[in-house]
């Protein structure tokens, strides 16, 4: 049984790895840290690790980007998009008005992940312009938080997993500034995994360093791709915490790895005198195409 190490039970990570795997048989193993996470697989007590690494509104999520290229050393074996769904949560009794109804004035703090509080900016200006917003490690331990202090007048931006793993009631359903929010995930770990998925597209993702003085570097590793008609997805400029200044470029390119066509862009960018590091090559699978026709 595979070992899957990620966020705490009831995040937007536990939704999703719910929706990929389906029902394989694995065991589930969370942690309150990103940082576990990774160290999890690396320590040999996880085969693989989900990693949340972009999403709609607020783009790149620096930090777990930053520890997949610079911290550890685990290919990327799968990617897939879940929708981020939040909602505010807490003690409804706790929220209820003399007349019965909800009175958000009585939210003195919200807990979330910082990702997904800036994902509810509308919603706070609208209703909770006077609350504390204070940032978990997760949008679950916001929920468990909350949670841990009845009576306190904190609630949570969480999952419906995370209402009902933690007995919070919803309060305010899919409270995110746009619905088309979308988190892009990572499959990470040493051996390749078999997924009973159709996936969209093969995608390979590489760190590419620029030669220093070399006039024109980035135009010439973009020529290499572009003549052999090779898309982009992404492309996404780090620095390398080295030296300031020092930047590298973190690249998605829509192909396999074993393409001859990308074998040969590589080797060119190569010549060039720039660093290349491949980081995965792997199936995307797509939320939309899951969904039943209608």
């Amino acid at each position: 049984m595979k070992r899957i190490a990620l966020l705490p039970a009831g995040s937007v990570s536990h939704e999703a790895v719910d929706y990929l795997l389906g029902d394989e048989p694995v065991e589930l193993i969370h942690y309150k840290l990103i940082s576990d996470v990774f160290m999890a697989v690396v320590q040999g007590k996880a085969d693989y690790a989900v990693i949340p690494v972009e999403n709609t509104i607020e783009g790149s999520v620096s930090l777990h980007m930053d520890w997949l290229v610079n911290e550890v050393d685990i290919p990327m074996r799968a990617e897939w998009v879940y929708p981020s769904i939040q909602n505010l949560v807490g003690k409804r009794e706790e929220f209820t008005g003399e007349d019965g109804s909800l009175d958000f004035s009585k939210v003195l703090k919200v807990l979330s992940h910082p990702v997904a509080i800036a994902q509810c900016r509308t919603f706070i200006s609208e209703h909770l312009p006077n609350a504390e917003l204070e940032n978990a490690s997760s949008t679950a331990e916001g929920a468990a938080q909350a949670a841990a202090h009845p009576g306190s007048g904190w609630a949570a931006f969480s999952t419906r997993l995370g209402a009902e793993r933690y007995n919070l009631d919803v309060l305010a359903e899919r409270v995110t500034d746009h619905d088309n929010n979308y988190t892009r995930f990572v499959l990470i770990g040493p051996e390749r995994i078999n997924l009973d998925k159709r996936s969209e597209h093969e995608k390979t993702s590489m760190q590419v360093i620029l030669p220093e003085d070399y006039a024109g570097a980035l135009h010439q590793v973009l020529s290499a791709f572009a003549w052999r008609r090779l898309n982009l997805s992404r492309i996404e400029s780090r620095p390398t915490k080295k030296k300031l200044g020092n930047y590298y470029f973190y690249i998605d390119v829509l192909e396999a790895g074993d393409s001859i066509l990308l074998k040969a862009a590589v080797e060119e960018i190569a010549a060039l005198g720039c660093q290349v590091r491949v980081l995965g090559s792997y199936p995307c699978f797509d939320y939309e195409a899951e969904k039943p026709e209608v």
